[in-house]
Order: C-alpha cells, then structure tokens, then sequence
C-alpha cells in the first residue's frame, strides 16, 4: 500500500488550507481563581465588590474631621482630645465614622492624655483611600480572551471574585506509531527504538495551552491504527499520529486519515518536516508528523500554534529577531525551504552565527540551537561573512555572554562548558566540531573564539606552532594548552581481531572508522599510514568519516566498525577496549584579543583551577600538567 506524496506545497500555503478547513470549538470551564494562572477568561469579568469596601485610612496616624484642624499654623497649634475629637488608625484600618482625614503619626504630637497637637491643617480625606478607589463594584475588571497574569488573580479576588469561567484546554491525542518503539523505559534491544517523541510532542502541546491524552505505542498495522485514530477522534479535539507520514511499505498514516476523514495537504516543501500530513478525522484536526524527531518538532510548530492561537483567542507569538555574519558558507537545494539550527555569538562587536547538524534524526542541534536560520525556498544559500536574520530561541542579551568553540572535538571543552555555568562567570559556550584545521580557519576568520586544535607536524615533531606559522603567518594568535591526552585503538571489548599497529588494519582487512578531513585525528592517521608504507586505499572504511571521539565509539559498540582512533573516555564511555598508541598535545587557540579580554581570563582561569584538572584527569587518559600554560 505504498503512496507517493499528493502534495509538495509551501508551508504558508499548507498553513492557509489547514487553517480554513478546521477549527476548535470553544468550550468553557470554572475554576479557582488562585488555579487560573495562565488560563483564558471564557467571558468578561465583573467586580462584586469594592476594593476597598469602606474608606480606609492610608498611613498610620489619627483620624480626624478635618474642619477642627483648619486654624492650626506654627504659632497657634491645634490640640485634639482623643476620641470625639481624633482616635489613632493604622494603614487599611476603617476610618471611624465621623471622620474625614489621617494626619500621619510623625506630623502629630501624642499629648500625655493620649490626644494630639498639631502644627498644620488637613483637608478632608487626606491620606484616605475612598470605598472604590481601587475598584468600583460592577465595573469592568477583564475582558473575555484575556490571558490571566499573576496580577490579574489579585484584582479579581479583590474584586470578589473566586471563580472564574475560562476556556478548556482543548484536548489532543497523542498516537506513538512503529513497530521498532519500545517504551523509553524499556530495555533496550536491536533494532529497537525509545518512544521519546511523544514526550516531547506532549511537553510542546502543553505549553501551547493544550491538554495531551498519550496513547500506547501502535505498531504498523492498519486495522489497529485505524481503530486508535477513531477512538482518539471521539477522544479529543485533536489527533497527531506520530510517524508513518512518509512513502515507505509500512507507512499507513495517510490511508488512516483518507479512510476515516480527508486528507488536505500531504507534504510540504521544507527541510525538515517535508512529509508531514494534514487532514481532519470526524470532523477534528487531525495530523500525521514524521517519526524524525526534528521533523516532528518542526511540523507540530507550523501547524498546531495558529490552531490553539486562534481558539484562545491570543495573537501568535513571534520570536526575536537578530541579524548575524554566517561563519560559515550553508547550502540548500533551489525548491525546498530550510530550517537551520544555528550556534551564536557575539565577537569583536558583531553578532556571529555557525549551522549546527542539519540531520532530521539529531535532537541535540536543537537542545545545543541558539537561533534560527531559514533560508527561502528560491535560494541556494549563503555564503560565509554574509549577514542573516535569525530566529532566535534565546535573548540576544544572553547571547553577548555565549562563546563560540570551534576545531577539534574532545570531551574537556564539554566540561569546560558546564564548568562555566557551575563557577557563576555568566558565559555559556557552544561548540562545532570542525577540526583542528578547521578551528584555524574558524579563529583566523574571526568566527570563533577558541578552537581546539592538536596538529602534530612531522617534519619539525611539533604540535599546532608549525600549521598557524603556515596558515596565518602575521596574525596575532594565543595558543594555551588545555591537557596531553592518549590517542589510541577504539576497539570492541577484549581486542578480538588483535589490533596494535597501523599494519593490522591493513593486513587483516579491519573495519575502520576515521574522522574527518581536517581533524588533527585524521592527520595522526594518516602520519601512522606513510609510517608504514600504507595508503589510504588499503584500509577497509578509510573514507567513512565521523566528527566526535564518541561517534568513533558508537560505530564500534553498533558493530558497524572494528576499529578507529580516538581517545580514551570515548572508548570507556561505550565499554570499549583502549589500546593507546602516543600521547598529543591538545591546545586551545584564540585571538590574542580575546586571550587578554574579560572572557579570556575566565577561561584561562578556569582551566588552571585545581579542581577542574583533578576532574579532567579523572576521565583517564588526559595529563593536566601544562593546563593553561601558553604555548607560543
């Protein structure tokens, strides 16, 4: 029951149909006023009661009538005997009646019989706040679609209001579909995948103003999807289906959605969230995301806020806008709108902004994603130095503090950015695995502040020193070494295919798994491969790249490689054995600027702090014995 895609529209066009062809009825619910945090009024609403509800006095003092104390100047003072003539009031207590005016406790003498004597007159209702001042029984306290604030509560229970009729959250159902999911609990199994999308999809829904119904994990089988979706339908006001929205054999999503209803748009021309589904069931909205989690996410954005929006009656919030220099050159297919998760910065002056992984299966650009990049269906990109206008998930305020890491990977930079956080210095800093030699580039381009780099040079046997005195001759550059870290074999557990040199890989036709051009890994590699007589064409899997230590390991621990380079926390991190080959010398580079700049000094201080190197050095394989020191 394979299908191709009946759609390939824009997305507003796939907006403007879904929109016109489905709609949330309202309905309406009372509650507490103190639970209404958040909520929307259903109706307007209206004071029972005064606030306050009797003149009160508004500073501590007397109360009196104010005619008595008209002839009061400096030389003719003006006693008052207490209790016919003034009684003493504290703030909010009810004047007495017979009284129109407080003179406050400090403007007044206490006389040994308790009355007073007082050197100025008050006019009537001094320093009294009238029955109503604040609000006036009947009259308008909030509108019907208002959004209650914390303040509002306060003014309604003043206004003697306890409960109020606000809208329902409009109730969606959540449908996890496939066959591989197991509950995230679940132990894990091959081939088996965790149900973390519907947990994600409700958390969105909720904080858009919905209420979620999660149904169990469906697997692909069309009669018991159908019979879901019904249920679901006669459940909620929405229905989102997650997965088999796309043209695959066990894709059923979309004849779900014909059998039971219509199917109005069936996907959309973006990059993620192209096969998304759009259609209604029994006459609810109902849609059909794509398994991929950034695709679902994506999806779910475009389409279901404006629903909710409309039925609450709130305007649809627009994130900020920043303009930002790319860092990097992006690009995109002619036809397809692209979303870009992007790392931002704020360097020498200017806001900088660097692509994170485009994958639709990798969460962690969006957990590690400053901002937003989309670029129009009809461009091919844009080019490094060109200045975009970005989305941005965090303030631009926060973002000044957020420094750019770029070059090579190692898990020391994911601990000083969490050190960061911890010692209070305010910066965040966010990272892109480019490479040692394209963290060069990145800093030599003033698109990043610090870059990782652990070059090794065979001819002079140096690290780093020789590749900047060749590739930025002239620039005014800090190298300051972060840690001496082995490098050696990631293997499976107890080294079943013996791996110790360079020539086992060669000779015993090893599954290898290398980094990528440009990394300092990748570099060492191919020094080992000319030590040994070797070329690149005699390794089994020399051409397939990974960006991290930690892929290195995941490809061995999936049984997908024997064997890579790296180092040896990524190894242990996946029960791998280690079989160390030489140690290196890692380095952090920056711009002489940036070393001597309030940031700078953070981060030099941080590296050198006793308690960080014991931490690093507890990860094994690292030696903080220069930490800090500067290299050049």
């Amino acid at each position: 029951m394979q299908k191709i895609y009946l759609d390939n529209v824009t997305r507003s066009k796939a907006r403007q149909i879904f929109l016109s062809r489905v709609q949330l009825p309202r309905r309406s619910e009372k509650i507490g006023t103190a639970e209404a945090l958040g909520r929307v009024t259903a109706a307007p609403l209206f004071a029972r009661l005064s606030m306050p509800g009797d003149h009160a006095a508004a500073m501590d003092g007397f109360a009196v009538q104010a005619e008595r104390t008209f002839t009061a100047n400096d030389r003719h003072p003006v006693q008052l005997k207490q209790g016919e003539e003034c009684l003493p009031v504290d703030t909010g207590e009810p004047l007495p009646p017979g009284f129109d005016a407080v003179i406050k406790v400090e403007e007044s003498l206490v006389l040994p019989d308790g009355g007073i004597e007082i050197l100025a007159p008050a006019t009537p209702w001094q320093h009294v706040r009238s029955v109503g001042e604040d609000i006036v029984a009947g009259e308008l306290i909030l509108p019907a679609l208002h959004r209650l604030r914390p303040h509002d509560l306060g003014v309604l229970l003043a206004g003697g209001i306890t409960a109020v009729a606000v809208l329902a959250k409009p109730k969606a159902v959540i449908i996890p579909t496939g066959t591989e999911l197991i509950p995230p609990e679940a132990k894990r199994r091959r081939g088996a995948v965790p149900d973390f999308n519907s947990t994600v999809i409700a958390a969105y829904l909720q904080e858009w103003g919905a209420a979620t119904v999660l149904y169990p994990i469906v697997p692909d089988d069309l009669v018991r999807l159908e019979e879901a979706a019904s249920r679901a339908a006669a459940e909620g006001d929405l229905v989102i289906i997650i997965a088999g929205s796309s043209a695959g054999r066990s894709d059923y999503t979309v004849h779900l959605i014909e059998a039971l209803g219509e199917v109005f748009v069936h996907g959309v021309s973006t990059r993620p969230g192209k096969p998304v589904i759009l259609g209604q069931i029994a006459g609810k909205p109902a849609l059909g995301i794509p398994g991929y989690p950034v695709s679902a996410y994506f999806s779910l954005e475009w389409f279901v806020p404006p629903l909710l929006c409309r039925y609450l009656g709130q305007s649809e919030p627009h994130r900020e806008k920043l303009k930002a220099s790319l860092g990097r050159r992006i690009v995109s297919d002619i036809g397809i709108e692209e979303h870009v998760r992007m790392a931002v910065g704020h360097l020498d002056g200017r806001f900088v902004a660097n692509p994170l992984e485009r994958g639709a299966g990798i969460t962690m650009s969006l957990v590690r994603a400053d901002a937003l990049l989309i670029i129009p269906a009809e461009s091919v990109g844009f080019e490094r130095g060109e200045t975009v206008e970005l989305e941005l998930y965090r303030p631009s305020g926060e973002l000044r503090h957020n420094l750019l890491a770029a070059g090579s990977h190692d898990l020391i930079v994911d601990l000083l950015a969490t050190a960061l956080k911890e010692e209070g210095t305010g910066l965040t800093l966010s990272s892109a695995h480019l490479g040692s030699m394209g963290g060069i580039g990145a800093i030599g381009s003033g698109q990043a502040h610090l870059a990782g780099v652990h070059l090794f040079d065979p001819e002079s046997g140096e690290y780093n020193t020789p590749y900047l005195e060749r590739l930025l001759p002239g620039k005014r550059l800090r190298l300051v070494n972060l840690a001496y870290r082995v490098q050696g074999w990631i293997v499976p557990p107890g080294n079943p295919d013996g791996v110790g040199k360079v020539t086992d890989i060669a000779v015993k036709k090893i599954d290898y798994i290398n980094r990528q051009k440009g990394a300092g890994t990748r570099i060492l590699f191919d020094h080992l491969l000319e030590q040994a007589g070797l070329k690149p064409s005699q390794i089994c899997g020399y051409d397939r790249e990974e960006h991290t230590h930690l892929g290195i390991a995941a490809a061995v621990a999936a049984g997908t490689a024997r064997a890579g380079l790296g180092i040896l926390p990524a190894a242990r991190a996946f029960a791998l054995d280690f079989v160390p080959l030489c140690e290196e010398r890692y380095d952090l580079l920056m711009s002489d600027s940036f070393y001597h700049s309030g940031a700078g000094k953070a981060v030099r201080k941080l590296i050198g702090d006793p308690a960080f190197r014991k931490r690093v050095e507890a990860m094994g394989g690292y030696s903080m014995r220069d930490a800090g020191k500067l290299m050049n």
